[in-house]
């Protein structure tokens, strides 16, 4: 969490601002996502709106779509709002930490035993997803969102949202390069292929605090995941079932995502999400004018 900027909305739809849940520095963050409050004091959300000098009309369309799934591993989206050129949508608030801020935490990479087991829950989630046809589209160590019960893909279409299909995607604002498969830096569809790269992406950042990191600085126990889905011939790439067995050896189908029991996280990380939880809970409604 971090404060409010002055040229933060103190007022989204019928909620009021808290603070940030970034921080303004951080890049490769493909959505404004703040901890917001409704009037009466009942409901705590998070709500995400689109980067400034964004496409509203693209990110609210992401945004529709996102509302609709209710796919496993998949941040739900409670509520869509605003107007054409100011969208949001928001979610009940849960304690929640962007994978970035987890190895802040931590102090640097995960232990290669956390990288399984976030690796398998996001593998898992992307195979429901694309056997129903849908595409994630917007993977990236921002838009995994740690909670006590596992993690959580947000940011859904960010890719779609960035670009249109045609349109080079290199260099644009929330995008994170390193998680951006060659095919969809030169312009391609976004396809489940490239959701596949984008996880090894966020994989070998949680392992090594890099998108894009040398081959032997991955730790050897998950060089050859990685490195598979890394792979710029999408073709080549594994199919995220692949990933699933590899990194979770025979763990049961859909035992990755059932978010009904507390999963093992390192203590820095719990400790932070306990921090954030309480700093909420105590945050007191700013007056808006």
């Amino acid at each position: 969490m971090e404060g409010l900027r002055q040229d933060d909305p103190p007022r989204i739809g019928e909620y009021v601002t808290l603070a940030r849940l970034d921080p303004a520095a951080r890049r490769g963050v493909p959505e404004r996502r703040y901890l917001a409050r409704s009037a009466d004091g009942s409901r705590t959300v998070l709500i995400a709106l689109p980067l400034q000098g964004a496409d509203p009309g693209r990110w609210a369309a992401e945004a529709q779509w996102a509302a609709k799934l209710n796919q496993p591993g998949l941040w739900p989206v409670a509520q869509v709002g605003g107007s054409a050129a100011f969208p949001w949508l928001a979610s009940p608030y849960r304690p929640v930490l962007p994978l970035p801020e987890a190895l802040d935490a931590c102090g640097g990479p995960l232990p290669e035993e956390a990288v399984r087991a976030l690796g398998a829950a996001l593998a898992e989630s992307l195979a429901s997803a694309h056997v129903l046809g849908v595409v994630h589209g917007g993977l990236c160590p921002a838009a995994v969102l740690l909670t006590a019960y596992g993690p959580l893909a947000s940011c859904f279409g960010a890719v779609r949202a960035a670009a249109p299909e045609g349109a080079p995607r290199t260099g644009l604002p929330g995008v994170d390069a390193g998680c951006l498969a060659p095919e969809l830096a030169a312009g391609g569809p976004v396809q489940a292929s490239a959701d596949v790269y984008a996880l090894g992406a966020v994989l070998a950042y949680a392992a090594t605090g890099h998108t894009v990191p040398e081959r032997a600085e991955i730790p050897a126990g998950l060089r050859a995941p990685i490195t598979a889905c890394l792979s710029r011939d999408p073709a080549a790439r594994p199919e995220p079932a692949q990933v699933l067995a590899e990194l979770a050896p025979g763990a049961a189908w859909g035992t990755q995502n059932a978010g009904t029991e507390p999963v093992s996280l390192p203590g820095r990380v719990v400790a932070a999400l306990s921090l954030q939880a309480a700093a909420v809970l105590a945050a007191e409604l700013p007056e808006v004018r």
